[in-house]
C-alpha cells in the first residue's frame, strides 16, 4: 500500500475511535452515571473543545522539532491506556479528568492531515483534501453506527475498549512506518508546492478563514450534541442504532459528493462557497422542522453543503500557506474552528435546558448566514472578479 494511503487509513481509524460517543453523550451519561442534566453534556463538550484547542497547536509546534509519526507513537499509546482507565472508571468526576486527558493525547492525530499534504504534489491537493473530508465523514458514520450498536447491545463503557484498540492500532502503524525502509517517513518538503508571495499575507488570511469557519463550525456543531435525542423524540423510535444511522447521513452524502465531483471533474475552488453556505442554512432549517421525512431531507441537503464548503475552505487555506507551515497554519485555523465548537457545545446545553430540542436548529440558521456575509465581505474582490459583468467597449 502507498505511504499516502496508509496515512489516510490512519486518519479514518482515528476518526472512528474519536466519534463513537459524539451522538450519544446524553444517553451515555445517563446510562453510565445517572446524569440527565443537558447542561452537563454541554459543559463536557466545551471541555473537550478546550482540550483540543490547547493540545493541537502544542503538537503542531512540537512537530517542527520532532517528526509527526514519532509523536504519534507516544501520544496514541497514552490515549489508549487512558481509554482503558475510562472503561474502568465509575465515578463521574474521575471520568471527566481521565477522559479529558485522553482527548489531550488523542487529538495529536490531527497532525496527519497536513502531513499528508506535505508529501504530495500541488496537483493532488484538491482531490486529496476532498478525499480526507470524506474519510472524516465516513469515520463519523462508522463511529456513530458502532457507538449506537454498542449502546443498544452491550454496556456503554465498552465503547472505550474499541477506542483503545483504535489508539493502539495507530501507535503500532506509526512504529511500522518509522522502522520500514520502504516508506519515506523523513521525506523533505517539496518547494514546488509553495505559492509565490504566500508567506507575505498568510497570517492575515488565517485570521479571515479562521473567523469565517469559527462561525460555520458553531452553526454546524450547535445541532449535534442533542440531535439523536431530537430524532428519537420526533420519530418515536428509541433505537440508538437508527439514531446513529440518521446522525451519519451527512457522511454518506459527503461520499456521494466526492464521487460526483470526481466524475464531473469539478474544480474545488472558492466559487462554490456561497451556494454551499446558503444550502447549509436551508438544510439546518429543514432538520428542525420536527417532521421525520423533512428532517431526513434536511440531513441530506446539509451533508452536501457542509462537504462542499469545508473542502473549499481547506483548499483556500493550503493555497495561501506554504508546505513548511502547513501543520502550524492548519492548527491555528483549527483553533478558531474548535472555539466555534466550544461555543456551540456550551450554547446547545443552555438552549435545550431553557427551550426545547429544536431550538439549536433555529439559532444555527442565522449563524450560517452570518458566516456567508463575513465571507462575502472579506473576499469581496475575489467574488467581484468572478461575477463581474463585462461592460461593452465604447465605440
Amino acid at each position: 500500500m502507498k505511504f499516502k494511503n496508509i496515512l489516510i487509513v490512519m486518519v479514518w481509524v482515528a476518526v472512528v475511535s474519536d466519534y463513537m460517543l459524539h451522538p450519544f453523550y446524553p444517553q451515555f451519561f445517563e446510562a453510565r452515571f445517572g446524569v440527565k442534566d443537558p447542561r452537563q453534556v454541554g459543559y463536557y463538550f466545551t471541555a473537550i473543545c478546550l482540550m483540543v484547542m490547547v493540545s493541537f497547536p502544542f503538537w503542531a509546534g512540537l512537530s517542527k522539532k520532532v517528526a509527526e509519526l514519532n509523536i504519534l507513537v507516544f501520544t496514541q499509546l497514552a490515549a489508549g491506556l487512558l481509554a482503558l482507565v475510562c472503561y474502568q472508571t465509575s465515578d463521574y468526576t474521575s471520568f471527566w479528568v481521565v477522559s479529558l486527558m485522553m482527548i489531550l493525547f488523542k487529538g495529536s492525530y490531527l497532525m496527519v492531515y497536513p502531513y499528508i499534504l506535505k508529501i504530495i504534489s500541488e496537483k493532488e491537493q484538491g482531490h486529496t483534501i476532498g478525499l480526507l473530508s470524506v474519510i472524516v465523514h465516513l469515520g463519523g458514520i462508522v463511529g456513530a453506527v458502532l457507538g449506537g450498536l454498542t449502546l443498544d447491545l452491550i454496556e456503554a463503557r465498552n465503547i472505550f475498549l474499541i477506542m483503545a484498540a483504535g489508539d493502539f492500532l495507530l501507535m503500532f502503524t506509526s512504529l511500522f512506518l518509522l522502522r520500514s525502509k520502504k516508506y519515506p517517513t523523513r521525506r523533505p518538503v517539496s518547494e514546488a508546492s509553495s505559492s509565490p508571495g504566500a508567506v507575505k499575507g498568510v497570517k492575515f488570511y488565517i485570521l479571515k478563514i479562521g473567523l469565517i469557519t469559527m462561525i460555520l463550525y458553531f452553526s454546524d456543531f450547535l445541532i449535534r450534541p442533542f440531535f439523536s435525542l431530537f430524532w428519537e423524540q420526533i420519530s418515536l423510535d428509541n433505537s440508538k442504532f437508527i439514531s446513529g444511522v440518521v446522525y451519519a447521513i451527512p457522511g454518506l452524502v459527503a461520499l456521494f459528493a466526492l464521487w460526483m465531483n470526481k466524475r464531473l471533474k469539478v474544480e474545488m475552488n472558492t466559487s462554490g462557497i456561497v451556494p454551499a453556505l446558503l444550502l447549509g442554512a436551508l438544510g439546518i432549517l429543514l432538520q428542525g422542522a420536527g417532521i421525520p421525512t423533512v428532517t431526513l431531507i434536511g440531513r441530506i441537503v446539509f451533508g452536501w453543503a457542509i462537504f462542499q464548503s469545508d473542502v473549499r475552505f481547506d483548499k483556500l487555506l493550503f493555497e495561501l500557506s506554504t508546505p513548511e507551515n502547513y501543520t502550524t497554519d492548519y492548527s491555528k485555523v483549527h483553533f478558531f474552528q474548535n472555539l466555534g465548537v466550544l461555543l456551540a457545545s456550551f450554547t446547545a446545553g443552555m438552549l435545550v435546558e431553557t427551550n426545547s430540542l429544536s431550538m439549536p436548529f433555529y439559532v444555527a440558521v442565522p449563524g450560517m448566514l452570518i458566516s456567508l456575509g463575513i465571507y462575502c465581505i472579506f473576499f469581496w474582490q475575489k467574488l467581484n472578479r468572478r461575477f463581474r459583468i463585462s461592460k461593452p467597449m465604447a465605440p
